[in-house]
């Protein structure tokens, strides 16, 4: 990708790439919703701007957004007519499924420029509105919402403490807070409660059971 170019002109590249080079292929045992989804030939890497872009994490299905995704269309009831922020959105599945589910808005968060060219078409896709959000929110106030889904960014030391202070402020703001992962190395399991508990497949791995936890005080 040309340094040279804007931004819009980076994102339009971004999306042609995306419909040139990933398929859409239904997500697993989740009815009614499909991605752009990466494969061997994808050539991901000719997305970034240098080799030390960030990995293209939103380009794949990971067990806690596959868990979280299962609650919200089984439960919908948590998610219905309230105002949802889906953090470390990825392909923005998370938030698809929301949406689809009732609630009231959608904010998709993503730091990943790629991957907010990719939570558009995979909305687009699914016939939802959600609106992406390229900033990243941890560093401060919570946004004006209801509910916060957090799905798969317990995975490193540093992240997992600023998404849990971020967390916190959450929850003196009001907002709930439901988490998705397989048992990540990091994971604030004094934190969460479970909730519910959901077979999938993670990336590189076979099925296995991936929980969702209530993040709390």
């Amino acid at each position: 990708m040309n340094f040279h170019k804007t931004s819009r002109d980076a994102f339009a590249d971004a999306e042609a790439f995306i419909r040139e080079n990933l398929v859409v292929l239904p997500v697993p045992s989740i009815a009614g919703i499909s991605l752009y989804t990466a494969h061997p030939g994808s050539g991901l890497r000719r997305l970034a701007s240098d080799d030390d872009g960030p990995a293209p994490y939103w380009a794949y299905r990971w067990a806690g957004g596959l868990a979280l995704a299962h609650h919200v269309l089984a439960l919908p009831e948590a998610v219905r007519g309230r105002r949802v922020l889906d953090l470390g959105a990825g392909s923005g599945l998370v938030g698809i499924a929301a949406a689809k589910a009732g609630a009231a808005s959608v904010l998709s968060a993503e730091i990943d420029p790629n991957g907010i060219a990719a939570i558009g078409l995979n909305a687009g896709l699914n016939g939802v509105t959600v609106m992406p959000c390229g900033d990243d929110l941890v560093g401060g106030a919570p946004p004006e919402v209801d509910l916060v889904l957090v799905g798969d960014l317990f995975y490193a030391r540093e992240i997992a403490e600023r998404v849990a202070v971020f967390l916190d402020r959450c929850l003196t703001a009001g907002i709930a807070v439901l988490v998705g992962d397989p048992g990540r190395e990091f994971l604030p399991l004094a934190r969460l409660d479970p909730v519910a508990e959901y077979v999938v497949a993670d990336v590189g791995s076979a099925a296995a059971p991936a929980r969702v936890y209530a993040f709390v005080a």
